[in-house]
């Protein structure tokens, strides 16, 4: 547990499924904050047609703004096919983020293509990432089940994982579009993926729909996953899902690290600010305990 690394997607996964649309100044303010706390990684947006997705209009735009200044975090950004990755080279992407869902529904609804066609063109575009000298994340989406679909078979996760795996990429993530993960069940995935490939960093992205959320991260870390990404204040959930359910809040996450004498480079205060802050411009109470709560200090 002393190598764990925290991924900031609440500017991304968080802001995507609001009706309101965050000014570009504000997420900048945010943002900034976000990249300078000690946290390892901020996802500052995602790689799609602003009319589809208004939030994510201006994801160019904040890129260009950021690389330009000085950061301690590295900046990814999602891209879903060819042309987000030419927009995410263009400007100043530091980590791509890709994926494929391993649910056909929620793959077609996501990105209008079928998971195989999908994966075939995700590998791809991760490939052209990994040989313009950029880091790349490879995920499986609804790795855990489905609004639409139910159960996902695990073979049909694991299979996608070897793909990625003999394609040379072995940065992945399994992200629980759904929230329906439970922990034995994730300790499966991700032992089944170290044993794959004991070389593989794993990452994991929980949604805490039915309250499980934290107790996944625990698990995942257990089963040996290294990384998580978590969403200010657990704002977040995706817009092609049914119901999009908050993320496990960044802060708590690091709250609970820190209790634990791990993660003390991050500034936790400047976390729980960002929460509130977030909080305020949507003018509602937000999923997030530790911003609400106050830190335990003892």
């Amino acid at each position: 547990m002393t190598a764990i690394l925290i991924h900031e997607v609440g500017p991304r996964d968080g802001l995507q499924a609001e009706a309101i649309v965050v000014p570009t100044e504000k997420k900048l303010q945010w943002l900034r904050v976000l990249a300078n706390s000690g946290l390892d990684m901020v996802q500052v947006g995602s790689f799609v047609r602003g009319d589809k997705l208004p939030q994510m209009a201006d994801t160019d735009e904040l890129f260009r703004v950021l690389s330009a200044e000085p950061h301690t975090a590295l900046l990814s950004g999602l891209v879903l096919n060819e042309k987000g990755l030419e927009r995410g080279l263009a400007c100043g992407v530091e980590l791509f983020c890709l994926g494929v869902s391993a649910s056909e529904t929620h793959s077609q609804k996501n990105t209008g293509m079928g998971t195989e066609e999908a994966q075939i063109r995700i590998i791809a575009t991760a490939q052209e990432a990994l040989k313009a000298g950029k880091p790349v994340q490879v995920s499986v989406q609804s790795a855990f089940g489905c609004v639409f679909e139910g159960r996902i078979p695990e073979s049909r996760v694991l299979a996608i994982v070897r793909a990625y795996l003999d394609a040379g990429l072995t940065n992945i993530s399994l992200a629980d579009t759904a929230g329906h993960a439970y922990p034995a069940q994730v300790k499966r995935l991700f032992g089944a993926i170290l044993d794959l490939n004991p070389e593989a960093r794993c990452t994991a992205h929980f949604h805490d729909t039915y309250g499980l959320g934290m107790a996944n991260i625990y698990a995942a870390m257990e089963a040996g996953a290294i990384c998580f990404e978590t969403s200010f204040a657990g704002l977040g959930g995706c817009p092609f899902t049914k119901m999009a359910a908050g993320n496990v809040a960044t802060e708590d996450l690091v709250h609970g690290l820190q209790r634990e004498g791990l993660r003390s480079d991050i500034d936790l205060a400047t976390l729980g600010d960002v929460a509130r802050n977030v909080a305020a411009f949507f003018n509602r109470e937000l999923p997030g305990r530790v911003h609400r709560a106050g830190v335990i200090g003892y």
